[in-house]
């Protein structure tokens, strides 16, 4: 008898400024999905936040369409008795979903809103919970958490729009005291690089903020590690996390910004990383370190910058959904590492499953002694 094939979602789009980068990653994870084992379910968001279904849906988003027939129009329902797609038409048919992958970089999609959707309606998902997803989007929120795990990261400060408009002088220097300059100065919940600036001037560090908060209410300013490498470790796993090869990123800017990671072309990856063997280690132990410090899940890209002679390594950021292309470093470090493309999406699938079969076991309700609430 011939094993019934998965019913995968794979969701991309989204309402970010990460949409463009969205779509790239759900386009090639689609035509690395094995169609003898998987039945795939495209799932489009546009930047409006309407929802669309079918074939169609990337193609749609791709040429920028906001009109979306109603015909393609389809929701998660947060009912755990639907665990699928609710059409918005009354000709159309509900969709169960065995499992979603979420490609949706940035906010509402990497932060833990659509995860809390899926959890909702108990449909498995790749990737991180909600909490997991909160973290790794926000960062502040989880240079905190290295913190607190006494793991390494530059010094950072942060504030929000209503304080820094109180007395931009003061922040101003508070920055200048304890971060000095150069410094980065980045929005807290976004990706890719949009909205981030390297500030070299007093002048630079206010054009800086001014931009960060088009793009998010809170902003963090963090001191700049001169001369380091960047680094990059994958993370597969559950319970069990396992960490890659490290990698290094040759960025054509300054730093590795948008232009740099999608544009000009002109970056260049180098796996595994030119580190001494204690510090690749030291690398991989950092990432699975962090992987557990926000409660990760399924997968993470975790980004260093290292500086040689003396080397010094500390955590830059996490990123739950990272790029995922056949050329990202999340799946080339895996590669590296002896694991293949195709492998890996697999590999991903099944520990989605093993999560939500986990969390499934556990009890969602409490029988009290007595009906004392009625």
């Amino acid at each position: 008898m011939a094993r019934k094939k998965l019913r995968v979602g794979v969701l991309f789009g989204g309402r970010s400024a990460e949409h463009e980068v969205s779509l790239v990653s759900a386009t090639s994870v689609m035509k690395n999905l094995n169609r003898r084992k998987y039945e795939v379910v495209p799932i489009g968001i546009t930047k409006a936040g309407q929802w669309l279904v079918g074939p169609k849906a990337i193609g749609l988003l791709k040429a920028g369409r906001t009109k979306i027939p109603s015909g393609l129009r389809a929701v998660v329902a947060p009912e755990p008795q639907e665990r699928g797609l609710t059409p918005l038409t009354t000709t159309g048919s509900p969709q169960k979903l065995d499992v979603v992958f979420p490609v949706l970089h940035g906010t509402f999609g990497e932060d833990g809103t659509v995860q809390g959707l899926l959890e909702l309606a108990d449909i498995p998902f790749v990737g991180a919970g909600v909490l997991g997803s909160a973290l790794g989007m926000d960062k502040i929120a989880q240079k905190l958490v290295f913190m607190a795990h006494k793991l390494p990261t530059p010094d950072f400060v942060y504030t929000t729009q209503a304080e820094y408009k109180k007395s931009p002088a003061s922040w101003l220097r508070l920055c200048l005291k304890k971060i000095k300059l150069p410094c980065f100065v980045k929005p807290a919940n976004l990706g890719s690089s949009v909205g981030i600036s390297k500030a070299h001037t007093k002048r630079e560090l206010t054009r800086a903020l001014t931009l960060a908060f088009r793009y998010d209410n809170r902003v963090i300013v963090e001191r700049s590690v001169e001369g380091a490498l960047e680094i990059e470790c994958s993370v597969l796993g559950n319970s069990k996390p396992q960490a890659s090869v490290p990698g290094q990123i040759v960025s054509s800017n300054e730093f590795y910004d948008y232009d740099a990671k999608y544009v000009d072309g002109k970056s260049q990856a180098v796996i595994p990383a030119p580190l001494p063997k204690a510090v690749a280690r030291l690398v991989r132990n950092l990432s699975l370190a962090a992987f557990k410090a926000l409660d990760l899940a399924g997968l993470a890209r975790v980004d260093f910058l290292v500086k040689p002679r003396p080397w010094q390594v500390y955590l830059n950021e996490v990123n739950t959904i990272p790029g995922f292309t056949s050329i990202s470093m999340y799946p080339k470090l895996w590669q590296a590492s002896g694991l293949k493309y195709p492998q890996l999406i697999d590999k991903l699938i099944g520990l989605a499953l093993e999560r939500s079969s986990t969390r499934r076991r556990l009890r969602t309700s409490y029988q009290p002694k007595s009906a004392w609430y009625r």
